[in-house]
């Protein structure tokens, strides 16, 4: 086998259009449909694990229909099915009361379970990835502007996704808002989840910026695609 199979694709580099020679997108799609189907079995809220699960449907769904036109790279598969296992658990038990949170606060004396912000903090930092990598294949963006837009979108797809939340739970489940929206009684709960998401785009952005695989070192040339 040679370096290249051996190393995870990025961006830059090559993006498998095959999706039955790409087996690591095999091992990805399996591993996060046990998760999914492990997490779905007894919910401690099914109505919120519903709601929860109603965007990963329609993103899911996108990605499939999209995936013959515009294939991501294995990085960027990898960082969006992290991001969707993170956030099956806080489905699975509703963010508010999600183990591992309930741990750090002990640890640390937090003074509310605090696993939401690490899923808020996670989308900004592995989402962010995979926005850029479309948005330069799609405008053939450069230069500063390639790492600034992602990083707007990012945060505007927060700020969106932040009042469809709200619609979405003052609509169908008024009773359940406050433990679906996951505020704690923090009446500034989405503020920080923007602020949160904001930092991850950023950090993500910034180490993009930062780090270039060797590959890519003086050269701008847009990633070679595999044969269909």
């Amino acid at each position: 086998m040679s370096i290249r199979n051996r190393m995870l694709r990025t961006s830059s580099w090559y993006i498998n259009a095959s999706f039955r020679e790409n087996h690591l997108l095999h091992t990805l799609a399996c591993g996060y449909l046990l998760v999914w189907i492990t997490t779905a079995i007894r919910p401690l809220s099914p109505s919120t694990w519903l709601l929860e699960n109603v965007l990963v449907v329609v993103f899911i769904s996108a990605l499939v229909l999209t995936y013959r036109r515009l294939p991501l790279s294995d990085l960027s598969y990898t960082f969006i099915t992290l991001f969707l296992i993170l956030h099956a658990v806080g489905a699975h038990y509703t963010y508010s009361r999600v183990p591992i949170g309930f741990w750090l606060k002990d640890q640390f004396g937090f003074t509310r379970n605090h696993y939401d912000r690490i899923v808020h903090f996670a989308f900004g930092l592995l989402i962010t990835y995979p926005i850029r990598e479309a948005l330069v294949r799609i405008t053939s963006l450069k230069g500063f502007w390639s790492y600034y837009l992602p990083f707007c979108v990012t945060v505007a797809s927060s700020a969106l996704f932040e009042l469809v939340e709200w619609s979405g739970a003052s609509l169908t489940y008024p009773d359940l808002g406050a433990q679906y929206l996951g505020m704690q009684g923090d009446i500034w709960d989405a503020h920080k989840d923007m602020l949160i998401v904001t930092i991850g785009a950023l950090v993500c952005m910034v180490l993009a910026a930062r780090i270039k695989p060797a590959h890519q070192e003086g050269s701008d040339k847009a990633p070679r695609t595999a044969a269909r």
